[in-house]
């Protein structure tokens, strides 16, 4: 084991015991000068309507007397009255009269079983939900004829025309299906079944295969209707948002498969913020937030969290969190900052004190009961997590009702570890039981012969030697 680490605690001990027990013995040789210079003190009066039950040394409270007297230092014994046992119940406790009180300002709070909560506040940053990106590309190859946009950010409306292809697979694509739709209506009703099938057969799969080159349900009712084929291709958007990436120019030629434009559906947008690794606990999927942000003074909007990144920044020791918000008038923009706070609260109420109550030692936490009369006990406690409103969790060593001290319990631990140093200094010292001398069954020896030289005392002697 090594010393040198506990060294360092030792010594200060060592120093705080001596300096009480110097502090204690000035105080028990000034007593014994004065008590000695004036006399032995008569007993103290019993109070009006009280009456003694015991006396008890200042300084050693398992010091109990009957009758009034002095302690093992000298000290004369202090009465204790009906209704001030308290220190006797709890033996560590430590009593304090009202002047000291008010001098220490020792202020106390109740202990409450209430709702926990926290808010959570992080900056955020506005993106695009990943689930309404679009890209708009084509199937055949062909000619851009016109492109309807001009701006990458622009607002487009879902169905709204974004460019117009000319592609030479289209024009035949749309007359085969008018030849299909004319054999139909000459060989639909043949009284031949199989002929009928198969021309019904050649119309659906000559409709399906203008639906796979993207030409609206709208386009091929108007060429059954009309049975003029149209030589461009229209491409529509496929949501409300706004043009993200352009990738085409106007009369350039494009191959099947091509991304041609990015649009974003804006209706909702996520917002990516981060939360410390010390708040994780209290976030959960599905929790409320509100976010405000500076370019709206006075707006707020009201979202949810909708993914939690199961990693951490090694730098930050931050962990991101996706929260998603409506997006009315498209006010939210991606790039955006912005500050979201989310509100968590326990599942159920738990015993709570105000965090100024309670004492950490960096291995322990105390607190320091307030009992009445001027008494006060000092108690371990279980701490959990810091909630709003100035109140944190207690696992263990307190209940609802309780009163503790929320100022000056500092004193209050200073005199607590003096008056248990002196405690410990004056408890008696159990004494090892002294073993008698086993009786010896030999006889007693016999008188020298007058004149008789006095025998040699037997000394120590080395191995295999007489004694000299």
């Amino acid at each position: 084991m090594n010393i040198r680490r506990f060294l360092p605690g030792l010594i200060l001990g060592l120093v705080i015991l001596i300096f009480a027990a110097g502090l204690l013995y000035w105080r028990g040789y000034r007593l014994m000068q004065h008590t000695t210079a004036a006399g032995p003190s008569p007993p103290a009066p019993e109070a009006k309507g009280r009456k003694i039950k015991y006396w008890v040394s200042p300084m050693n409270p398992n010091y109990i007397s009957n009758k009034p007297g002095k302690d093992a230092m000298g000290m004369e014994l202090k009465p204790v009255y009906e209704g001030e046992e308290g220190a006797v119940k709890h033996p560590g406790a430590i009593a304090v009269d009202p002047q000291t009180m008010q001098s220490m300002g020792v202020q106390t709070a109740k202990v409450e079983v209430r709702p926990l909560a926290r808010p959570i506040r992080a900056v955020g940053k506005v993106n695009y939900d990943e689930t309404q990106l679009n890209v708009v590309n084509t199937k055949v190859n062909g000619w851009v004829t016109r492109l309807y946009l001009k701006i990458t950010g622009e607002l487009v409306k879902k169905g709204q025309k974004l460019l117009s292809i000319y592609s030479r697979e289209l024009v035949p694509a749309q007359r085969e299906y008018l030849l299909a739709l004319k054999n139909l209506q000459t060989i639909g009703k043949s009284p031949f079944p199989e002929l009928a099938a198969g021309a019904r057969s050649l119309a659906a799969g000559s409709r399906q295969r203008l639906a796979y080159f993207d030409i609206t349900p709208a386009e091929i009712a108007a060429l059954e209707k009309t049975g003029k084929v149209k030589k461009n291709l229209y491409l529509l958007s496929p949501v409300t948002g706004i043009v993200t990436k352009r990738l085409v120019t106007q009369g350039q030629y494009v191959m099947s498969g091509m991304s041609l434009l990015e649009v974003a559906d804006l209706t909702y947008v996520w917002v990516d913020a981060e939360i410390y690794e010390y708040e994780l606990p209290w976030v959960k999927v599905g929790q409320k937030a509100v976010m405000t942000l500076q370019y709206l003074p006075g707006e707020t909007f009201t979202g949810r969290i909708e993914y939690i990144y199961p990693y951490l920044n090694d730098i930050t020791r931050t962990a991101k969190v996706r929260l998603r918000f409506p997006n009315p008038g498209i006010k939210l923009k991606p790039e955006m900052y912005a500050q979201v706070e989310i509100k968590s609260a326990l599942p159920h109420p738990v015993v709570a004190v105000p965090p100024e109550a309670v004492l950490d030692s960096g291995e322990k936490h105390l607190v320091f009961i307030a009992l009445g009369k001027g008494l006060f006990e000092p108690r371990e406690i279980k701490v959990g997590m810091e909630g709003e409103g100035q109140w944190r969790e207690v696992l263990e060593g307190l209940k609802g009702g309780e009163e503790v001290v929320t100022s000056a319990q500092f004193l209050l631990d200073s005199e607590s570890r003096i008056r248990e140093a002196v405690r410990k200094m004056l408890a008696p010292t159990p004494m090892a039981p002294e073993t008698a001398p086993a009786p010896s069954s030999a006889a007693p020896p016999t008188p020298p012969a007058p004149g008789a030289p006095p025998p040699k005392k037997p000394g120590k002697s080395m191995p295999g030697m007489p004694g000299m």
